[in-house]
């Protein structure tokens, strides 16, 4: 049996933990705000600790997600941070939505007392963490990864190996600013053709059976731009922080990046405008401001 610890249960982490709720392993958990970590004990069984040190304590994975990499190296440090009882052999696995930097520190600091590292984050969002079927990005030593496979196939249904440490930051980082750009790009267009007469749930009809499909023109647009409904699944704050480290990737590998820089430029200035709070595909709503005009669907027009 695999001894787990699992630290972070928000909006991602927690129908993660769920699925390591399970008799092939022993379960302990820790959050921020211990009644998240209580509630979750109380609905599957698992222990909670009450410091970071107590969570890893003999454990043979220890499993972070939370918001930033910085966060994860927090915990790091001090009596009860993980490096006082992380046991030798152990393998940290952390599926924050990082920064390739701030990742490599971390396997080195771990390097030292003989724990492994992978950088791990995720995509499918809320609903492939509930139904265990994340896309997990794998960036470490290939046979480290072989020897937690068993935890992440518990919640991902798609284990990709991408090369040393840092590359599942990369990839996730780019896969995100994709993300925001299809995001960004299809409120232009469809507040464009709103101005030219043409209705946006008419256009999205032709575009996701045409080449300009995307996720966002096939499932967020139509669900949430539509109906006016846009639900905290991803916050807007986190994208930004994506796609800026995907710029600063190019940056730093010395790629002339144009589109990712604007677009890091815009999501940073609709984070500022909309708040902490807001979800990820509110930011449709600065273009519409910056357009005068708004992404109607046939109820709103009617209406």
């Amino acid at each position: 049996m695999l001894r787990v610890a699992f630290i972070g249960l928000g909006a991602i982490g927690a129908p993660m933990a769920r699925h390591l709720a399970h008799p092939d392993f022993d379960l302990v958990v820790w959050n921020r705000t211990r009644a998240k970590a209580d509630t979750f004990a109380a609905a599957t069984g698992a222990r909670v600790a009450n410091t970071p040190a107590e969570a890893a304590r003999d454990r043979d994975v220890v499993v972070t997600c939370l918001p930033v990499s910085r966060d994860v190296q927090s915990l790091f440090d001090g009596p009860d941070g993980l490096l006082a009882t992380l046991r030798h052999g152990a393998v940290l696995v952390d599926c924050t939505s990082g920064d390739g930097a701030t990742s490599r520190q971390m396997a080195a600091q771990l390097a030292v007392h003989g724990v492994g590292f992978l950088d791990a984050p995720v995509s499918g969002g809320v609903a492939g963490a509930e139904q265990g079927t994340l896309t997990v990005m794998v960036g470490g030593d290939a046979a480290t990864l072989e020897t937690v496979r068993p935890v992440l196939e518990r919640f991902g249904q798609r284990i990709v190996h991408c090369g040393p440490v840092g590359a599942g930051d990369a990839l996730k980082a780019v896969n995100n600013a994709l993300l925001a750009m299809h995001i960004w790009g299809t409120a232009e267009g469809l507040v464009a053709l709103e101005k030219a007469g043409v209705r946006a749930d008419v256009a999205l009809e032709v575009l996701n059976t045409s080449s300009g499909r995307s996720n966002a023109s096939m499932n967020l647009f139509p669900e949430r731009v539509l109906t006016r409904a846009f639900p905290r699944t991803f916050r807007l704050a986190l994208l930004d922080k994506d796609v800026g480290i995907a710029a600063a990737l190019a940056r730093d590998t010395q790629v002339v990046a144009p589109l990712l820089q604007l677009t890091s430029e815009l999501f940073r200035q609709a984070h500022r405008e909309l708040g902490e709070e807001a979800d990820h595909v509110e930011a449709v709503q600065v273009v519409e401001r910056l357009a005068n005009a708004t992404i109607r669907g046939r109820g709103a027009a009617d209406a």
